[in-house]
């Protein structure tokens, strides 16, 4: 049950900081750097990214930005699939 917690409080504070990046992006202010969202999406924020890049319309336009983020979700799928078939 903590580790539920723990992917829930990840995927909001990563969904929270994907809003306010795209808030300040609006405004011309400082940003969220790429490599904090990439960061809080591998260890388990995935799912919060990805919801805030569709709800925002956020760093959908950047081919960049959706390669490495496509990349930390195959790494996640690949990790689930070896995990669930015993192989780690």
């Amino acid at each position: 049950m903590i580790l539920f917690y723990t992917y829930l409080f990840i995927n909001l504070v990563v969904f929270i900081l994907a809003g306010y990046d795209k808030h300040q992006a609006i405004k011309n202010k400082r940003r969220i750097p790429e490599n904090t969202l990439f960061f809080l999406a591998l260890i388990g924020g995935s799912i919060g990214l990805l919801t805030a890049m569709l709800i925002f319309t956020h760093k959908t336009g950047k081919t960049s930005f959706i390669v490495k983020f496509a990349a930390i979700i195959l790494v996640q799928i690949g990790l689930i699939y070896f995990r669930l078939t015993n192989k780690i």
